[in-house]
């Protein structure tokens, strides 16, 4: 058996709560590899919403098994609160989901060390949600990092030696900082955490594997926020991207299976960073209103703007995307023309790979210029309803992109969702 991924090709927010909780029927187990909880999944069905931070979005379905992976950094008063949450509307949450050792820890120091760096880079600064995984990844890299396997090993003297060091930091930056009460929050959380089972989880995978289960790789943020590959430095802390399924959760290369990749059928960024097709005019809040274009967890803004296949052509080459699902096609129901970004010009120059750069002084989109299908399509069950409009827009971009829309989403529900024969 192989493992299939799915993934966000843009900058984040694309709707990936709702894929997996769609495409979890398929699998008996769906596992997160990356990210912290910054990235919210909203998922909505039977009248009711829900946003998961770290938990995968698999825990909605059949009763499969749901694993955290090596490659997430949990903020254990944060888990609690999700948990305890879901556990309240019936779920039994402690049977479904497990946690992997080697699970970074986001203890209150780093919360408080990455509002410190944010202050300090003052005009530079790069957005972040201020949950502390900037900070936390930071520790990882360097090998200052607080484990949640670290439970079972000395944890007291671990933890004590990574705040010391800490509040050093935070010292010598300026701050006075005081966190007794999160503290022992903290602590509260990390013994409730114990409850859980905690796993060698690359073992885990991999005997699931071995045994003939399917398993799907829950990916968060989107593919330009890579670390590596994302517009650098307005980036997360870890790998997005397809390879992050192997070092997040302990998977070879090729045990690699079909890929998805997800996308809005706009852009849209949070945050700062240069964002080549953002609109600033009456459109982008338009598209913004319309999509309800807040952060699932942080409530900010979203920036808006028509459709970047350079972006996208790099993400697909760089994930191996096998499979494109489009989202928030609804969105755009009542534009008379849909423009899509084809190129970039760059100092005079027509540009169609992405470059090394992407600020915004120097980029000017290349578009082009669609009909509108002017329907609402919320309502529709088969491909077969959709407007010839919008089957152009979608046999347009499946050429520019060379790669199958197999899915499109028309509506936040997870009945709003047409698989393409």
């Amino acid at each position: 058996m192989k493992v299939d991924v799915l993934l966000g090709l843009q900058w984040g927010d694309e709707g990936k709560g709702k894929v997996v909780d769609v495409l979890t029927p398929r699998y008996d187990v769906v596992a997160r590899f990356q990210g912290g909880p910054n990235a919210g999944h909203t998922l909505e069905f039977e009248g009711k919403k829900y946003v998961l931070r770290s938990i995968p979005s698999g825990i909605f379905q059949h009763g499969q098994t749901n694993i955290i992976g090596n490659g997430v950094v949990l903020d254990p008063v944060l888990f609690r609160e999700e948990a305890e949450a879901l556990e309240k509307s019936g779920m039994d949450l402690k049977k479904i989901l497990k946690l992997s050792k080697k699970i970074h820890l986001i203890m209150p120091t780093h919360r408080l060390l990455d509002a410190a760096n944010e202050k300090a880079k003052g005009g530079a600064k790069i957005g972040t949600t201020g949950k502390g995984i900037g900070p936390t990844y930071t520790d990882k890299v360097s090998r200052n990092g607080l484990r949640l396997g670290d439970v079972y090993h000395n944890f007291d003297k671990k933890y004590a030696a990574a705040r010391d060091r800490h509040v050093a930091i935070l010292r010598s930056m300026g701050e006075n900082p005081e966190f007794s009460e999160l503290e022992q929050k903290w602590l509260d959380a990390i013994a409730y955490i114990k409850e859980y089972d905690i796993v060698d989880s690359e073992h885990l995978v991999n005997k699931l594997l071995d045994s003939g289960k399917s398993v799907l790789c829950e990916g968060a943020q989107g593919t330009m926020l890579d670390v590596d590959f994302g517009s650098y430095p307005f980036v997360t802390s870890s790998n997005t991207i397809c390879a992050g399924a192997c070092s997040g959760l302990g998977v070879a290369p090729n045990k690699i299976g079909e890929v998805f990749g997800i996308f809005k059928a706009y852009c849209t960024r949070v945050g700062a960073g240069p964002f080549p097709t953002e609109l600033f005019d009456e459109t982008g809040k338009l598209i913004r209103d319309l999509g309800h274009e807040y952060g699932a967890v942080t409530g900010r803004e979203r920036r808006c703007g028509w459709i970047d296949l350079v972006a996208l052509k790099y993400a697909i080459m760089i994930n191996g995307v096998t499979q494109l699902i489009m989202m928030k096609s609804d969105v755009l129901d009542g534009f008379d023309e849909i423009k899509a970004c084809v190129a970039y010009e760059i100092n005079g120059e027509r540009v169609e790979d992405f470059p090394f750069s992407i600020e915004e002084d120097e980029i000017k989109p290349v578009y082009v210029t669609l009909p509108g299908w002017k329907t609402d399509m919320t309502a529709m069950k088969s491909e077969d309803e959709f407007p010839q409009q919008f089957k152009d827009y979608i046999t347009f971009l499946e050429k520019e992109l060379k790669t199958p829309i197999t899915i499109v989403s028309i509506g936040p529900d997870r009945e709003q969702t047409i698989i393409r024969g």
